[in-house]
């Protein structure tokens, strides 16, 4: 245990004793983008409690969090229960309005073609995404669902946001999966 002064703070006295220690302190200040991508990342882990895919999303307008939500499709037994439409009916509550033009959406995971769709809809300004989905991806990954003539809408697109950290949870969450599904049938 670090020794420090009385009435020294311990993370002041800790800090010391890694200088003196020759050590390196390495702190990155955080985008925008990252924060609020945090933000959508703490939505992910409340969905993986509940075991269902952590994906989370936040909703943003005028650089506050108007809305949250996350994966609930086990939970209400409902495939239209992605984070992305879960924040965007708490947003469309919140405004008293099914338009969210001056809002920012961000997701930890590439939206699929149904949350491409509800998120064009909307009119939402922007998206930023974490990491890509190859399987569903409807920005780049599967489909580019901007690449529609026509369309009502069309938000501008950001992704790679945090991608290792937005990569990593569902990649560990399908991985604890199958290590339980071994379990069983072993």
């Amino acid at each position: 245990m670090a020794n420090y002064e009385p009435g020294q703070d311990r993370n002041v006295a800790a800090l010391n004793i890694l200088l003196m220690c020759d050590g390196f302190l390495i702190m990155k200040k955080l985008t925008r983008e990252e924060k609020f991508m945090k933000l959508a990342l703490k939505e992910a882990r409340k969905a993986s409690l509940k075991d269902e895919v952590p994906i989370g999303c936040v909703i943003v307008k005028d650089d506050k969090v108007i809305s949250r939500g996350f994966n609930k499709r086990e939970t209400k037994k409902d495939v239209t229960s992605h984070a992305e439409i879960e924040a965007i009916r708490n947003a469309n509550k919140k405004l008293d309005n099914w338009r969210l033009v001056d809002c920012e959406l961000f997701v930890t995971v590439e939206p699929c073609i149904m949350c491409m769709g509800a998120i064009v809809q909307s009119h939402i300004k922007k998206v930023y995404y974490g990491s890509s989905d190859p399987k569903g991806g409807a920005v780049s990954s599967s489909i580019n669902i901007l690449e529609a003539k026509n369309l009502n809408h069309y938000p501008s697109i950001e992704g790679g946001i945090l991608e290792e950290e937005c990569s990593t949870i569902v990649k560990e969450y399908f991985k604890s999966k199958r290590e339980s599904k071994k379990i069983k049938l072993g």
